[in-house]
């Protein structure tokens, strides 16, 4: 199985994806202190950077949804980003004030732009914290960036082009031993029409010394059913759930 000191938490991997969202905004410092609280390992979040170079933890590239501002994170500097507020009260976290406000705990990073990566490298290489983050893309180019600077010191996840090779695998049987970089796949249950996460696909990663984390499930049931399909983590914006059923099957530590 996969081995990365990112890994070697808990028995189930429970993320709260963005903080949760239970009681405040996603990816707000309220939202990771709740998850914090309630006894989560794993946090989940986004990265983007801003005009004047700094990393933020923001899913959109915008403002509008969250924020209710008509302007973009990149064109924005961190000395105007940090007075906006995320439904009107929440400041916009930086990466690094995650990391440092809860040093047990281990961090997901999605990384949400080209621009982003080299920056993400300096703060990662300088902050010393390899050993508990795990680095997602839905870009290929952004994931070998990060491996080409740390090699298998990074955990990283599949990016499309690998879940593709792990789906393929899954269906044909084929060897693919040689052919993934990563230390997890991270996938949602389908990917458009076509399901993804099954029994054999979940085997193959296994197989391969990979493991599975789905995303992003908040329902109780359909947990359930992902842990007896024998995937290795789950992230949630209902913590509370997650949490719920985990303990239910003595899987909460």
């Amino acid at each position: 199985m996969a081995s990365h000191p990112y890994l070697d938490g808990p028995r189930f991997h429970a993320f709260a994806h963005r903080g949760g969202l239970g009681v405040a905004p996603e990816n707000t410092m309220a939202a990771f202190q709740d998850a914090v609280n309630l006894g989560f390992v794993y946090l989940e979040t986004d990265v983007h950077l801003t005009a004047d170079g700094v990393v933020v933890a923001f899913h959109d590239d915008d403002l509008r949804r969250t924020c209710g501002v008509d302007a973009r994170i990149e064109d924005l500097t961190w000395d105007q980003l940090r007075e906006v507020r995320v439904a009107g009260e929440h400041s916009v976290p930086l990466l690094e004030e995650i990391l440092s406000t809860w040093p047990h705990v281990r961090v997901n990073i999605d990384c949400k732009s080209d621009a982003v990566v080299d920056p993400l490298v300096g703060l990662l290489r300088r902050t010393s914290v390899l050993d508990r983050v795990c680095i997602g893309s839905f870009s290929d180019r952004r994931l070998n960036q990060v491996r080409a600077a740390f090699g298998d010191d990074v955990c990283t996840s599949l990016g499309p082009r690998g879940v593709a090779i792990l789906l393929a695998a899954a269906n044909t049987h084929e060897r693919i031993a040689n052919r993934l970089a990563a230390h997890v796949a991270q996938v949602p249950l389908k990917q458009g029409p076509i399901p993804l996460v099954t029994r054999r696909f979940v085997d193959t990663a296994h197989e391969v010394g990979m493991l599975v984390h789905v995303w992003t499930i908040d329902d109780p049931v359909t947990i359930g059913e992902l842990i007896d399909l024998g995937v290795d983590g789950v992230m949630s914006d209902d913590t509370r759930a997650l949490r719920d059923v985990l303990t239910a099957r003595g899987l909460w530590s």
